[in-house]
């Protein structure tokens, strides 16, 4: 079967699955291989559940419903761009170190006051999910958003050979995967693939007027800058408000967001920014973006019977846990307590950039300091109380119920601290 043939019998089906466990009537089944699985074995599993075609890369399994491909993860992938080659619409490019997911949904959420938007779902921003994110674009989509994640060189500049973004947007450029990075320098490099691809094709990119090092890589591309600086397209200042919320106001509409924290001002600002290029009015950004709330413990404030909580454990380098920290110590109140988690992907600048953190907690006058993990356990900490994992940590708050505590919880994914929310 060729690549056009294929893309018919997709755009026959209902969907592509790489998971027999989510397999929907009419599916096509692509069998992906992995050091721990390997998808051609459920190949007839997944036709049993109502999959129209299984791609698969290993001739024993094959059969009537099958097709034989010399590697299912390339197929995919080659579909993917194939199957964008063939959309009429704008397709939006995004990366960074921090608050990509976030500034996704915020860019979907204003456009989508107006338009039917298609986004990447949870955080498929790989080799796998940015091909799926691809073929989930239908023809009543109108713009796209792909998010792009990267955790060393050369992958954006591939995902941007799959997606061909029109326009783009880097969120910062952070201390995040220094280990496939090899140090900021790197990740700098890495991001500004992006760049790379829109300078080269002539595509237009989104600027924070207030990141150097935006304005600095961006050179000789396109650009539309936005920001609190009068000397921008689109001008976006930061409304002073009582309680952590953050407020904005652009072309005098003031927006009341429900993300906490000051570092969330260029992620609205640069959603705002794109909404404003594709006319967007005022009132549907700030309807869009007013409906919009954080979920999957990113930048989430909650109240409990007992404390007030900053949720933000989806995960964590050195950049956002210095940018969660700082946010913490401008709070008004006195019993401000962090519980912080440790920060992976470090490599050999692991024990320096945790005790960095650490260094800067504790000069910041929290009531109390919580480090959890092995590498926050070495650092030198004291008065700290530093705990060797998220168990140790269950069994210490279960032993000090905690009352009347403003409390923020941050960090990597692995370190699952949100496991201490119902002992807070």
């Amino acid at each position: 079967m060729t690549l056009p043939e294929l893309h018919k019998a997709f755009l026959a089906s209902t969907g592509v699955s790489t998971d027999t466990r989510a397999i929907k009537n009419g599916n096509i089944y692509f069998a992906l291989k992995g050091d721990n699985f390997d998808g051609n074995k459920f190949a007839r599993q997944a036709l049993e559940n109502g999959a129209s075609l299984a791609v698969i890369d290993d001739d024993q399994y094959q059969s009537s419903q099958t097709v034989l491909v010399e590697d299912v993860l390339t197929t995919l992938q080659q579909l993917s761009s194939y199957h964008r080659d063939q959309l009429q619409i704008s397709v939006i490019g995004l990366t960074g170190s921090n608050g990509k997911t976030t500034t996704k949904e915020l860019i979907a959420a204003a456009l989508g006051a107006k338009y039917n938007v298609a986004f990447t779902k949870g955080n498929l921003n790989n080799h796998i999910g940015v091909p799926l994110t691809l073929l989930s674009i239908k023809p009543e989509h109108e713009i796209a958003v792909v998010e792009m994640g990267a955790n060393h060189q050369k992958e954006i500049e591939f995902l941007c050979s799959l997606s061909k973004p029109g326009f783009g947007y880097i969120t910062n450029f952070g201390k995040a995967h220094l280990e496939g990075f090899g140090g900021i320098e790197g990740v700098i490099k890495g991001k500004t693939e992006l760049y790379n691809f829109l300078r080269n094709n002539n595509k237009t990119v989104f600027v924070n007027a207030e990141d150097p090092v935006q304005i600095e890589k961006s050179k000789g591309i396109n650009t539309i800058t936005f920001g609190s600086k009068e000397d921008v397209n689109v001008l976006i200042q930061k409304k002073e408000t009582v309680g952590s919320e953050l407020d904005v106001i652009y072309k005098n509409t003031s927006i009341h967001s429900n993300l906490t924290g000051t570092y969330n001002f260029p992620n609205i600002s640069a959603a705002i920014a794109i909404a404003d290029y594709f006319d967007v009015s005022p009132e549907l950004i700030k309807q869009g973006l007013e409906n919009y709330f954080p979920t999957n413990n990113r930048s989430q404030i909650s109240q409990t019977e007992n404390n007030t909580l900053i949720v933000d454990t989806y995960n964590a380098n050195p950049s956002s846990m210095e940018a969660a920290i700082k946010n913490m110590a401008s709070y008004s109140g006195d019993h401000k307590w962090v519980i912080l988690g440790d920060m992976f992907e470090l490599g050999e600048f692991e024990k320096d950039e945790h005790q960095k953190i650490a260094d800067l907690a504790l000069s910041q006058n929290f009531e109390k300091v919580i480090l959890v993990g092995k590498a926050f356990s070495a650092s030198h900490a004291e008065p700290a109380l530093q705990l060797e994992g998220t168990p140790d940590l269950l069994i210490w708050l279960e032993q000090n119920p905690i009352k009347g505590k403003t409390i923020l919880l941050k960090g990597s994914r692995g370190m699952a601290i949100e496991r201490a929310i119902p002992f807070l």
